[in-house]
């Protein structure tokens, strides 16, 4: 499996030619993607090429294209045979998920956790162990550097040829490793891989994570914020999709719907394409290319999108909203709009939009704890004062469990109010312990707010994040495989 930053998806800026067309390769990198998607959804019942091209607006021709490619790099294989309508039986296929793998480490203030996992996400090996974070970069290089290396051996050690072992080299010999996916607390430049001042650690401030562990560990290497990589893990795996499609009036199933076809017709299935939100978004059709970014263009001859929200445009003509279901709209069309928030040893939130990760411009979005809710409050180790992080922290130390959780309250109440998420998800070792506690106290203070405003809809959900303690790591890895199936593009 070829390496390259991003899954070599073609996702990003590289959409676009130099005379303003569609870049072929990039389009059917993304094509594809679109197509492992719905494997990787489908698990191991497989879906038929028929279903395929019905769910991505792409052509029988062009999926068959496409799965025979799939096929020949090992990534898919036959799940059986599935009665059809008329004719003969169907060929189901499926992912076949020890194809690929990808490493994922949360660095936390205390402690590393690193897992492997294979191309459906799936734990395959995992490590813990004590860390200070502000012991020194190279010493945290090296437990970083071992706890890899020792995964890759356990993990995929059976793959390499006897003859291809190097002392010190099993992730560059491993053949299915896309790379290393790396979490830790912000603020930090995403694109870079550079750290800026992590809070109670100005050390980090402009190391360059990625660059110093590529060089050290010979593979790809992509950094982002703990919390990031917690709500991309949850985006990936279906987080706020139901909650979504309610607040949009979705009528496709499953996660979300899509705009294609020649007139925007409407998919459905378990994962169609993103309709709204921050994220750039796909109008199919003869072209099928999809944009990242904050909304760029869509498929087909003349299928001009609209930026801003989402917009999309589908088939020829680019109409929007027409053809047999109108286009798919509203927070629901690929998993939804909800906030992470994880309190920990710190306190930050992961923002997904659209289905998309929202990190902003200079990766700044979801610095939640660092909002003064209390003017001339106790000290903050950022430097300011009253800063939730603060409260909540000073709550759990002197163990009044019920004010933290209405603390976290308040500033999930100010976050509901200023974007209008779908629902809230709770994590980190700190919830993790009292789940049940931080939970209820969370939700009575969205409630007591709902009550306030009025209205049919409710309270914001209040929910327990699924991935545990090790959804930061998990999610770390998602940096990698989350672009192969083209879900790693955000705002």
């Amino acid at each position: 499996m070829n390496r390259s930053n991003g899954g070599g998806t073609g996702t990003g800026g590289g959409m676009r030619g130099a005379a303003g067309g569609a870049n072929l390769l990039a389009l059917r990198s993304h094509n594809t993607a679109l197509v492992l998607d719905l494997l990787r959804t489908a698990g191991g019942a497989g879906i038929s090429r028929l279903e395929l091209a019905e769910r991505t607006g792409l052509t029988p021709q062009a999926v068959s294209k496409i799965t025979a490619r799939l096929r020949g790099e090992g990534l898919a294989a036959e799940a059986g045979r599935r009665a059809s309508t008329g004719g003969k039986p169907r060929t189901v296929l499926r992912l076949v998920p020890g194809a690929g793998h990808a490493l994922g480490v949360h660095l936390d203030r205390d402690e590393l956790r690193a897992v492997l996992v294979d191309l459906d996400g799936t734990v395959v090996a995992e490590r813990r162990a004590p860390l200070d974070l502000g012991a020194g970069a190279e010493t945290v290089l090296e437990m970083v550097a071992r706890a890899a290396e020792e995964l890759a051996e356990e993990g995929l050690g059976h793959l390499v040829a006897e003859g291809a072992r190097v002392p010190g080299a099993a992730l560059a010999a491993a053949p299915t490793l896309l790379g290393l996916g790396v979490a830790l607390p912000g603020p930090l430049d995403h694109v870079r891989g550079v750290l800026h001042r992590i809070t109670g650690f100005p050390g980090w401030d402009g190391y360059p994570l990625r660059e110093a562990l590529e060089r050290r560990l010979g593979v790809p290497v992509v950094v982002d914020k703990d919390t990031n990589a917690a709500a991309l893990g949850l985006a990936v795996g279906g987080a706020g999709a139901e909650e979504g499609s309610k607040a949009g009036g979705e009528e496709g199933s499953g996660a979300g719907v899509e705009a294609g076809g020649a007139g925007g017709e409407r998919g459905s299935g378990a994962v169609g394409e993103r309709g709204s939100g921050a994220v750039g978004e796909r109008g199919s059709g003869a072209g099928g290319e999809r944009g990242s970014g904050a909304g760029v263009e869509a498929g087909g001859a003349g299928g001009q999108r609209g930026s801003g929200a989402g917009v999309e445009a589908g088939g020829a003509g680019g109409q929007r909203g027409s053809g047999a279901g109108g286009e798919a709209a509203g927070a629901g069309a690929r998993g939804g709009s909800f906030a992470y928030l994880h309190l920990g040893t710190g306190l930050g939130a992961g923002l997904v939009f659209g289905g998309g990760v929202h990190r902003g411009a200079r990766t700044g979005a979801g610095e939640f704890g660092h909002q003064v809710v209390q003017l001339d409050g106790p000290p903050c180790t950022c430097g300011a004062r009253g800063c939730i992080e603060a409260l909540c922290l000073a709550a759990v130390a002197r163990g009044d469990l019920a004010e933290a959780a209405r603390v976290l309250g308040t500033g999930a109440a100010n976050l509901a109010g200023l974007l209008d998420i779908d629902l809230v998800l709770l994590g980190g070792r700190t919830v993790a312990a009292a789940p049940e506690a931080f939970v209820h106290g969370v939700g009575a203070v969205l409630d007591a707010r709902a009550r306030r405003e009025g209205g049919h809809d409710g309270p914001v959900p209040v929910r327990l994040a699924p991935a545990g303690t090790r959804g930061v790591a998990e999610g770390a890895a998602q940096l990698l495989l989350a672009p192969l199936f083209g879900r790693g593009e955000g705002g």
